[in-house]
């Protein structure tokens, strides 16, 4: 049997795990959705019980479709939705309450009042972030506040972690034994560790209002020993990483000045920048994007964009325009153009790189012409318009020309709005075989901890292209439209 590795990818609306060859070839793939919890207006919510028991699931899902047991793996790597924030008691294992998720903006006040006179870059020094509701942190706090736990909390007997730690916990063992771990690149997302140190700071901790006694402890990216029970007994969990520094890492963006760009339920762009972190003077964040046992961290800008493909879903489930989000393409083929419609989808407000939680979603340009196709083509163009906004503040940041950009993600497979974003940008947009890089990336990640690849040069060697879309618009037309998107935006930036 040829030696295999195990990917578990835990997601904003689903959990899947995928099994993978020495090759980077698929061989088992298990997926589940979980439910999307909206209590009010700005709150988003998951169960974390019930995306525990999918990750058993679709563990058990995989290995069966391929007749493996865990023992034909020769270890796991763990990929997670980041910021998403979760606290549970050490001793009976069960959350306090739902995980606030990423898109949640609850946080919003509480991140004004953080700031105070020095505003959102408070903390952005030693930790790369402005103050947002994006991140985990404040949402710690914020759970703490709310639900009186404080004094639990500072008493050690409440763990707080992002998604992969409650997944790690439980794949460890969980009350019996489990390790309470996140890895650099998801506690880089909390607002409480030095980016220069990538250790947790005690006084931005007391700063935010986190005890200390709920941190899990840091480790490395890649070259974890944390053994797992369960179905996967045994087998090594060698590898965390965040969603999209995992695909960063499946993407083999292992050269500074290399980038990719995930289309999911949002949009994430990221820059390998080195070994040296980048400070943003533009908007965007700069990040950790892997660390390999004790090798030098390697840092990231990344620009991160809430609403895209989570869009598309909307005009399905909100307004009925679609039945299937797969019909959304031909339903925007079926217009020439937008019609002058621009959809500014600042459901969560705008992220990169305005940063702007009170931005609120707009639709601009409806005349008696517009109909259903202008809807959608301007929901998919505003995915193109929104990714530019965040390289144009790439390329100021970094002064790097990109040559081309990786895209990834699901939307990739629609042909029209990634020839639409080819030609927004300018440059050419290409995809991989695989698209699927955030699992493959994790996947690599176990794999060379446990010597199935023997270093970055041999997984660069697996990447093959797909498909490639070159600009087929005139510099005219890219900047009248682009000039009537950024109009759009200053109405949705308007709002209030």
């Amino acid at each position: 049997m040829p030696e295999l590795v195990g990917a578990l990818d835990q997601g904003t609306t689903s959990t899947r795990f995928m099994i993978f060859d020495g090759a980077g070839e698929v061989v088992a793939v298990d997926q589940r959705e979980h439910r999307q919890i909206f209590p009010r207006p700005g709150w988003v919510e998951h169960d974390p019980i019930e995306i525990w028991s999918m990750t058993t699931s679709v563990i058990e899902g995989a290995l069966s479709r391929a007749g493996l047991h865990g023992s034909d793996l020769v270890a796991i790597g763990l990929t997670n939705q980041r910021e998403t924030t979760v606290i549970w008691d050490r001793e009976t294992g069960e959350p306090v309450y739902n995980a606030v998720v990423w898109q949640d903006t609850r946080t919003a006040e509480l991140c004004v009042a953080l700031g105070g006179d020095e505003g959102p870059d408070r903390f952005r020094a030693r930790t790369g972030l402005p103050l947002a509701t994006y991140f985990a942190g404040p949402k710690a706090r914020q759970l703490l506040d709310d639900l009186d736990l404080t004094q639990r909390a500072e008493r050690g007997e409440l763990a707080f972690g992002t998604i992969d730690s409650w997944i790690a916990w439980n794949l460890t063992g969980g009350v019996n034994g489990g390790r309470h771990v996140t890895d650099v690149t998801n506690a880089s997302r909390t607002l409480l560790m030095d980016l220069a140190t990538g250790t947790w700071d005690a006084d931005l901790a007391m700063e935010i209002g986190v005890p200390t006694a709920i941190l899990p402890e840091i480790v490395p990216s890649i070259g974890l020993d944390l053994e797992c029970v369960g179905p996967l007994a045994g087998i090594r969990l060698a590898a965390i990483l965040g969603d999209q520094q995992a695909a960063l890492f499946g993407q083999a963006c292992f050269t500074p000045g290399e980038a990719k760009n995930t289309y999911g339920t949002g949009n994430f762009m990221l820059l390998n920048t080195g070994e040296t972190p980048v400070t943003s003077e533009a908007g965007l964040l700069t990040t950790v994007a892997y660390r390999w046992g004790s090798e030098p961290t390697v840092f990231a800008l990344e620009g991160s964009v809430a609403v895209t493909g989570s869009l598309v879903q909307w005009l399905r489930d909100n307004l009925g325009l679609i039945e299937d989000t797969s019909e959304v393409e031909p339903l925007a083929r079926s217009v020439e153009d937008n019609g002058d419609v621009y959809f500014v989808p600042a459901f969560s407000g705008l992220f990169a790189p305005h940063w702007r939680p009170d931005a609120r979603g707009v639709i601009t340009g409806l005349t008696r012409f517009a109909n259903r196709g202008h809807l959608a083509r301007a929901a998919l163009e505003s995915t193109a318009f929104q990714t530019r906004d965040v390289l144009d503040a790439m390329v100021a940041d970094s002064g790097v020309e990109l040559k081309e950009l990786r895209v990834d993600g699901g939307m990739t497979v629609n042909d029209l709005l990634m020839q639409f974003q080819a030609d927004i940008l300018g440059v050419d947009v290409v995809r991989p075989k695989m698209t699927e890089t955030t699992a493959l990336g994790a996947a690599y990640g176990a794999g060379l901890a446990a010597g199935l690849w023997s270093g970055l040069d041999e997984i660069a060697d697996l990447w093959a292209e797909d498909a490639r879309w070159s600009p087929a618009m005139g510099d005219h037309e890219r900047t009248r439209l682009h000039n009537r998107w950024e109009q759009a935006v200053q109405r949705s930036l308007g709002w209030v």
